[in-house]
């Protein structure tokens, strides 16, 4: 595998360099690894009555996961000494250098968390998504997924293998997110299926809580899967870049909840509304093209439309509707404008000519 070399100077002079697909293939394989231990073990924890102990099986995917992506890191830059004397300075891909500084994030955090669980004890529940040293842990791994993305942009966000681990590099980092948002993600339940009566605008009803925390799961899944997506599709439209991010977010989630039958449908028919959104995003860059008017807002409200009313449609079908009708088509109107203002926000800025 040789690398390529690109005709770009960095600040320091030196034209930067860009790992090959195939060095990304492997980064993106070592990540699933690592994302695979952190999804089994959370399904561990929620389906198996287990002491704590580092020494799991889980553990061993996951910290083989990490071992196996920061020896590769680190490989990329050191294979390159040659034409780099201070290879651990300056001969890093484009993409991999916030990866090397994830590995020591995430190394530093590792024995951080040891002295917190010596000190403290393991967390459960909430505690474990808010430990300080488990939301360190989980940034420097997200900067170690995202390496062959940054390293797919810097190539030009070309197709094929190249664009393939960008893809699955956004997915994996979504997916990781997981771990610290899991409290709040839309597909781990079935919120709109449980009924909900307004009485008196009383805001002490368990039923009343229960639907808040319903509508908030929703836009806080919308900021996980949008934001990645529409970053992807900022460079250009991107085939299955929305379902590999929901597919991946819907399956994390439900596979650390043993995949309960009634969330299973809404995430299939969330699935099949990404699809949906792919290829509508696609059609409307070949017919507009890509520097058309609101194209990145038209994008994220298209996109979450999408993914939430197949959602809806998925859990109409296994269990039915049980939020009054202003609710759930409010729902809907909510998360696309929140797309929409996300769209927004990653639009590129206009570059004007000057004579």
């Amino acid at each position: 595998m040789s690398a390529s070399l690109s005709d770009t100077p960095t600040r320091t002079g030196r034209p930067t360099e860009v790992a090959t697909p195939r060095e990304d293939l492997v980064t993106v394989l070592a990540g699933a690894c690592l994302v695979g231990g952190a999804m089994s073990d959370a399904w561990a924890h929620t389906n198996l009555e287990m002491t704590e102990s580092f020494f799991t099986p889980w553990h061993a995917l996951l910290y083989f996961g990490f071992a196996a992506t920061a020896a590769w890191t680190f490989f990329l830059a050191y294979r390159r000494r040659a034409r780099h004397p201070y290879w651990w300075r300056h001969a890093w891909p484009s993409g991999y250098r916030l990866g090397a500084a994830g590995v020591l994030l995430f190394l530093f955090a590792g024995l951080g968390d040891m002295v917190w669980h010596e000190t403290i004890g393991f967390e459960v529940g909430l505690n474990a998504a808010f430990s300080p040293s488990h939301m360190v842990l989980v940034i420097g791994a997200m900067l170690m997924l995202t390496s062959p993305m940054r390293s797919w942009w810097a190539a030009g966000a070309g197709g094929g293998l190249r664009a393939g681990t960008g893809v699955a590099s956004l997915a994996l980092t979504a997916m990781g997110a997981i771990i610290l948002l899991w409290h709040s993600i839309a597909f781990a339940a079935a919120h709109p299926t449980t009924a909900y009566e307004p009485v008196d605008n009383r805001t002490d009803r368990v039923e009343h809580i229960l639907a808040v925390q319903g509508v908030g799961s929703y836009v806080i899944t919308t900021l996980l899967i949008a934001i990645p997506v529409l970053m992807a599709h900022r460079r250009r439209a991107t085939p299955g870049a929305a379902v590999a991010v929901v597919g991946g977010v819907a399956l994390f989630t439900l596979a650390s909840l043993g995949f309960p039958g009634v969330p299973v449908a809404g995430a299939l028919g969330a699935v099949a509304g990404a699809a949906l959104a792919d290829v509508v995003m696609e059609r409307l860059d070949a017919a507009r093209g890509t520097d058309a008017p609101l194209r990145m807002p038209i994008a994220g409200a298209v996109l979450t439309a999408a993914v939430w009313t197949g959602h809806l449609v998925g859990l109409h079908l296994a269990e039915g509707l049980r939020w009054p009708v202003e609710m759930w088509t409010g729902l809907v109107v909510l998360c696309a404008v929140l797309g929409a203002l996300l769209g927004g926000l990653l639009t590129r800025p206009a570059t004007h000519s000057h004579s």
